[in-house]
């Protein structure tokens, strides 16, 4: 199984360099590049009237909150910085009516299996902002009784008291932004956050009843050092949290240009990747599984079990067990995903308010997905989550092309492929992002590179 418990393999800087390139992390596909504005406001109002047909399929939700008190210098999100929490009325009564605009034409179709608020930082929101929302979502949909209600927090800025209030409306997974514990590099990409700020929310959130409790670290930021990564990973195995994700940085300095203000030195290549070599070593030592390409999971956490099970999915917000098989989200840049078609609003808070004032979508781009996009999407998510995936009896021949790339990556050490089955070895595990991308057919049609982020 794609959790099992496997040593991380001897990797030579010639290897990393032969593999090091742009990438897609595929938490879609087609990826979001290939999205346009063909797909608008009346497409997306399609999908919903089209998904409202079956109405005992639950719903995934996200709520995008963009407000953030402070630009960090490494965020590759979309945020809007403000200090004062009235900035946050006009957007939450907006979202407010785009829930209701959506609920609309959604019919009878309101159950909710998932329900993730990220952002930005969901509790820039304060006590009366966050009481709306929620009302306001409770008066359109029902999450079922055994639903993940999830919330992104930042333990700077977030209070026992706004927890608190999320526990009372059913809130049961929380996750919180670490990045990196050591002072030096915390300076360098402008997040000062103490192990005690984080200790304690985490332990206030067990006391409540959260489960599942993550925390966010990344790799690959300016300044970090082996020594100092270490003692980061020893501070976060002392709060020892349900899940942790160990994320590569994406630096992308031409889309993100606040990312410009970072110190040049950075961990590249093989030193790079030795950072998140320790961390995979040192919590499978300490008793964590692997879970996908980036997660890990107490044995017990139902990441876990489901990816024991095959049950493991994955969709925008990460690695999840209890995703529905589509998505509503609601907000600025959120996106949906709905009856094989991709949507995403507006960037724009102004746009996004102007629309749905006038009772319209935001929506700004989306792409509908053909049924080789559906196939393909299929094989990368099995990829991507168990490493191993069954092409199909017709394999050999539908993806003749890609047949041939693979066999070179056998070759490689990066898989094993037994006719149509395909599982990658623990090398090919490592560079999952780059098996993926043999069966990306958008990226084999481009003719100028995207801009992704390294695959290290």
């Amino acid at each position: 199984m794609a959790g099992e418990l496997i040593g991380f393999p001897e990797i030579t800087a010639d290897t990393v360099a032969r593999y090091e390139q742009p990438g897609p992390r595929y938490t879609s596909y087609p990826t979001a590049p290939e999205w346009t504005p063909a797909y608008g406001p009346s497409d997306y109002a399609t999908s919903l009237v089209q998904a409202g047909q079956a109405p005992a399929e639950p719903l995934s939700i996200y709520i995008h909150i963009p407000f953030c008190r402070r630009m960090c210098t490494f965020c590759g999100c979309n945020v809007v910085i403000a200090r004062d929490n009235s900035r946050a009325d006009r957007y939450v009564t907006h979202v407010g009516e785009e829930i209701r605009l959506a609920a609309g034409l959604l019919g009878q179709r309101r159950g909710v299996s998932q329900l993730h608020l990220g952002g930005g930082t969901p509790t820039f929101l304060d006590l009366q902002q966050l009481t709306r929302l929620w009302r306001t979502f409770r008066e359109h949909f029902t999450p079922l009784a055994d639903a993940e209600l999830a919330i992104e927090v930042n333990p700077v800025f977030t209070t026992v008291e706004q927890i608190a209030l999320l526990r009372e409306f059913g809130f049961n997974r929380i996750s919180m932004g670490v990045q990196d514990f050591d002072p030096e590099v915390q300076q360098a990409i402008r997040r000062e956050q103490t192990f005690e700020q984080t200790s304690n929310l985490v332990a206030a959130a067990r006391k409540l009843g959260f489960r599942g409790i993550n925390l966010d670290l990344i790799y690959g930021l300016p300044l970090q050092r082996d020594s100092s990564w270490e003692d980061t990973l020893r501070q976060v195995l002392a709060i020892r949290p349900d899940r942790l994700a160990v994320y590569s940085f994406a630096f992308l300095p031409n889309l993100r240009p606040h990312q410009r203000k970072l110190p040049a030195r950075r961990p590249e290549g093989i030193a790079k990747l030795k950072l998140f070599r320790s961390a995979y070593n040192t919590l499978l030592a300490e008793g964590y599984r692997p879970i996908g390409m980036d997660h890990f999971a107490l044995p017990d956490d139902e990441l876990s079990l489901a990816q024991a099970s095959g049950k493991l999915s994955r969709n925008f917000q990460g690695y999840t067990v209890k995703a529905a098989s589509e998505v509503v989200a609601f907000g600025t840049t959120a996106i949906g995903d709905l009856q094989g078609a991709y949507m995403q609003n507006t960037k724009s808070i102004a746009r996004y308010c102007e629309s749905v004032a006038a009772g319209r979508f935001a929506t700004e781009r989306g792409l509908r997905l053909s049924a080789d996009d559906q196939r393909r999407r299929g094989l990368i998510t099995q990829l991507m989550c168990h490493f191993l995936v069954d092409l199909g009896p017709d394999g050999r021949e539908y993806f003749r092309a890609e047949l041939e790339d693979l066999s070179r990556l056998q070759d490689a050490g990066l898989l094993e492929l037994n006719g149509v089955r395909l599982k990658l070895t623990p090398l090919g595990r490592v560079f999952v992002r780059n098996v993926a991308m043999v069966f990306d057919a958008h990226l084999r049609q481009q003719q100028a590179a995207r801009t992704f982020s390294m695959t290290v």
